[in-house]
């Protein structure tokens, strides 16, 4: 069962501390403070955050049947709220608070973070997440850490300048940081069904609709009780359904998808790391200038922030796990572990509601881990 710690009078003096400064270097830099409800709708998280997410989150209904979360994380509440109060463009908002995960050994972590919703220039946008992300920690006491940096975005170019059929391309931007599954995903494309459920799910893709949902309802049964993975009847039989339309589609061209691999193992240093992916997609050169040249003007501005480039890892299969983020995502870590991160989740705000192309970026520290960092 996942722990629900008791913080103790130092603890909790601690906490406050390191809080106090992070929330401080908020205020200043003009974020206006917010406190989400603790209790949330639990389809917003399931719908936005993905698989990684739905796992971890407790999940209850209340006396009405309204299925209900602890919240897992605080963006999306933060987020919900700015849509839904009709609030002015850009947001600058920011929060402290508990967010609920199953976890091991752990259920609820503290979460500080900062969310800037609506600028129109994504350059500034980054640059002002990065500085403000690295002013907190520096304010909480912390002055040495380490960065990972990715771009979902860079990776989605090369996808799209690539000879990749169509009906695999969002299918591979969805799935690139789930390390695993995504390589088995890549090896079907290029293959077809790799074990003798996909092959047997691959074989009904010439069935009409009407016919197609029985198919897989039989094969489910065929399997008897085995687990669903927290997923209900219903949404496997969409999955399958899904899948069964891939056996009939173009198959990836080995190249392309050897192509795809080098450029997920690129990991280093930024400068050197970014010069690789260069040399790696000269034969798609001219469609990725433009990803890489933000990617390489991210890294001046680190320099600019006092963060020396050799304390700096760039890593091409890196997309922080949830799947509302789009584009440049980023991570600091210190003794205690990672200790803050976030990233670009430009779709996010519209498919809760907002004007189409509202840009948002944000950061999440974890004031427990800062406080472990700085042994206070």
């Amino acid at each position: 069962m996942p722990a629900f710690p008791t913080y103790g009078p130092e603890e909790i003096g601690a906490l406050n501390k390191v809080a106090g400064a992070v929330l401080g270097v908020f205020d200043k830099r003009g974020y206006t403070r917010l406190e989400p409800a603790i209790l949330q709708p639990a389809q917003i998280f399931v719908d936005r955050s993905g698989e990684e997410i739905r796992r971890r989150t407790f999940e209850l209904t209340d006396p009405s049947g309204r299925e209900l979360c602890l919240r897992p994380d605080l963006t999306i509440p933060t987020c919900k709220w700015q849509v839904e109060s009709g609030g002015a463009y850009p947001a600058r908002l920011c929060y402290h608070g508990l967010a609920f995960r199953h976890a091991p050994g752990a259920g609820e972590f503290y979460q500080a973070g900062a969310e800037l919703l609506g600028l129109a220039d994504r350059a500034a946008g980054d640059v002002e997440m990065m500085s403000l992300t690295a002013e907190a920690l520096r304010a909480a006491g912390l002055t040495e850490f380490d960065m990972i940096v990715g771009d979902l975005g860079l990776f989605a170019t090369l996808v799209d300048a690539l000879d990749v059929p169509a009906q695999w391309r969002g299918r591979l931007k969805r799935n690139f940081w789930r390390s695993g599954y995504f390589e088995a995903l890549l090896a079907r494309m290029v293959a077809g069904g790799t074990n003798e459920a996909q092959r047997a799910v691959d074989a009904l893709h010439g069935l009409k609709l009407m016919d197609l949902k029985p198919a897989i309802e039989a094969l489910i049964d065929k399997e008897g009780d085995a687990p669903l993975g927290g997923r209900t009847r219903e949404e496997i039989v969409e999955r399958l359904t899904i899948q069964a339309s891939d056996g009939a589609a173009p198959r990836l061209d080995a190249d392309v998808a050897e192509m795809i691999t080098a450029f997920l193992k690129v990991s280093g240093p930024g400068e050197a790391a970014l010069e690789d992916i260069r040399t790696l997609t000269k034969p798609v050169a001219a469609k990725m200038v433009k990803p890489l040249a933000a990617m390489a003007e991210r890294l001046r501005a680190l320099k600019g922030l006092g963060i020396p480039p050799e304390r700096i890892r760039f890593v091409a299969h890196f997309g922080r796990n949830l799947e509302y983020y789009t584009g440049f995502v980023f991570e600091f870590w210190a003794r205690a572990g990672e200790v803050a991160g976030g990233g670009r989740y430009d779709t996010l705000l519209e498919s809760l509601g907002a004007p189409r192309g509202t840009t948002a970026i944000g950061c999440a520290i974890r004031t427990e881990r800062l406080v472990k960092a700085r042994g206070l």
